[in-house]
């Protein structure tokens, strides 16, 4: 047999390719059968070329070009159920699920969580990054941070707002008088990068007065960089990654001396230190690895400054085409506060229409619209499978489940018709809240179940006091943009795609 095969060349070939593709197709039907075992198959995206490069092109072409929110409605439109919005599809050798229905992600967040986790695949590709943070980890590492990170955001903290007074009175100064043209997106991720600082380390970047920080541009290009390596799946590996490890550099330059200041202190001065920043309050707690201190730090940056400014950002932008709106919101302020006295956390808790305009934000635009989980093990998915797309689906091992609150959120079929008191799912109305409840699980910007965004209370204050500020000082805005121009950036976190541009008026003191 040997024989036969070197002397004859073109045999040798046919068997080299021979085997190994029945042996892929041998671990195929045993895989397809292993997921029949538990359940059934979801609607099946095609793609025209082999291992699902037609998705791959799509998926990277829509990140770079903001046309994400495309790109889900596509991959839905595939599912013929219109109860379900559940679809799977190949990258190379790996099933990816993706779904925009309550039930799923219900199961993934909550009912199901110890099935689903961030998963090892994950916490590699994610780990030069956020290292072991909250963010990457399952089990007793991720309680272990969550207890850690905890006691920071508890109220007695959340409600000291010295930290944001001090950047909103440096972000206002750099709005011009009179109606001059100003990006105020932009303005609000330098404000929530130097408050975001100042509470995490005890001293703020001050982009606001010095906006060419090579932190901040950095943060901004690694979280680009990790976005496409997310998306890309086995196909990561192809990416140029020179601007992602130039980027770390620069973000652990900036952080690593802070926390080496804290971990010199001893326990007696660091106790003192304690009420000063984020980062002596974790030293306090006893952790002394610093890997573990700039893992947590670095995550929670991400998700206390980016978050924050895009959700400010959007609704500046509505409220620049909403003067009713914005006009309703400024009474409340000020019949709350008035126009100069500083809003202490209860007032910002008691202005009810203020809730409804955060809340209609994010509804609209959930700070972080897409979000991936991986099968722990081999598992289910409640519902989408079958042939009515109500059975569950069979999920092996090291499954990426990926799930959209944007696009949920956005659903027709999942709020009630339009009707007067109930306008269009896309419409940008607060009033909707007056009378109305989402269904549970319908609206999730923070997520849910036992991994609910720790700092969702602290976000909130952040969000309510910038709003409460700026409209205290101001008393009309309108938007210096053309209709149809505005768009959805979602790397990691949602964003306006050509900023907000604005022009605000200045109110004359009676």
């Amino acid at each position: 047999m040997l024989d036969l095969l070197t002397t004859h060349p073109i045999l040798t070939l046919l068997t080299l390719l021979t085997f190994p593709t029945i042996y892929l197709l041998i671990n195929i039907r045993l895989e397809t059968q292993r997921i029949s075992r538990l359940g059934t198959f979801a609607p099946r995206v095609p793609s025209p070329l082999p291992f699902g490069i037609s998705i791959f092109i799509r998926s990277i072409t829509a990140s770079r070009n903001n046309t994400d929110y495309a790109f889900w409605s596509y991959l839905f439109s595939h599912c013929p159920y219109p109860h379900s919005k559940t679809v799977e599809t190949h990258l190379a050798r790996q099933r990816f699920i993706f779904t925009a229905d309550p039930e799923n992600i219900k199961a993934v967040l909550a009912t199901q969580f110890a099935d689903y986790g961030k998963g090892e695949p994950f916490h590699e590709e994610w780990k030069w990054f956020l290292g072991d943070s909250i963010f990457t980890t399952d089990g007793e590492l991720w309680h272990a941070s969550r207890q850690l990170l905890r006691p920071q955001f508890v109220k007695t903290r959340v409600a000291d707002l010295e930290i944001f007074e001090h950047h909103i009175l440096k972000l206002m100064a750099q709005i011009p008088p009179q109606g001059g043209e100003v990006d105020i997106s932009a303005l609000f991720y330098r404000f929530t990068l130097d408050s975001a600082t100042d509470y995490l380390l005890g001293k703020s970047v001050d982009s606001l007065t010095n906006p060419d920080t090579k932190f901040a541009t950095a943060f901004a290009e690694v979280q680009q960089v990790q976005n496409e390596m997310s998306r890309a799946g086995p196909f990561q590996k192809i990416l140029p990654k020179g601007k992602f490890w130039r980027g770390l550099r620069v973000i652990n330059d900036f952080v690593e001396p802070f926390i080496d200041s804290a971990l010199a202190l001893n326990p007696a001065d660091l106790k003192e230190k304690t009420g000063q920043s984020f980062l002596h309050a974790l030293a306090a707690t006893g952790t002394r690895e610093r890997k573990v201190i700039r893992d947590q730090v670095v995550a929670v940056l991400l998700a206390g400054r980016d978050t924050t400014a895009g959700a400010l950002s959007f609704t500046f932008q509505e409220l620049a085409g909403n003067r009713k709106i914005f006009e309703r919101l400024r009474r409340e302020i000020l019949e709350t506060v008035g126009e100069q006295r500083v809003p202490t956390y209860e007032d910002l808790k008691s202005m009810t229409y203020l809730q409804r305009v955060m809340n209609e934000t994010l509804r609209l635009y959930p700070s972080v619209p897409f979000n991936v989980r991986m099968s722990l093990h081999d598992t289910t998915l409640p519902t989408g499978g079958g042939p009515d797309g109500m059975q569950p689906i069979g999920i092996l091992k090291d499954t990426p489940i990926a799930y959209s609150t944007l696009y949920m959120q956005r659903r027709e079929d999942l709020v009630p018709s339009p009707s007067a008191d109930f306008p269009p799912v896309l419409t940008y109305c607060p009033e909707r809240w007056e009378n109305w409840t989402p269904k549970p699980w319908t609206y999730i910007p923070f997520n849910g179940g036992p991994r609910i965004c720790i700092g969702q209370q602290f976000a909130l204050t952040e969000m309510s006091y910038t709003i409460v500020r700026i409209l205290q000082r101001f008393d009309r805005i309108e938007k210096y943009w053309q209709e149809g121009t505005q768009g959805l950036r979602s790397e990691i976190v949602l964003s306006p795609t050509n900023g907000v541009k604005v022009g605000f008026w200045e109110a004359k003191s009676e």
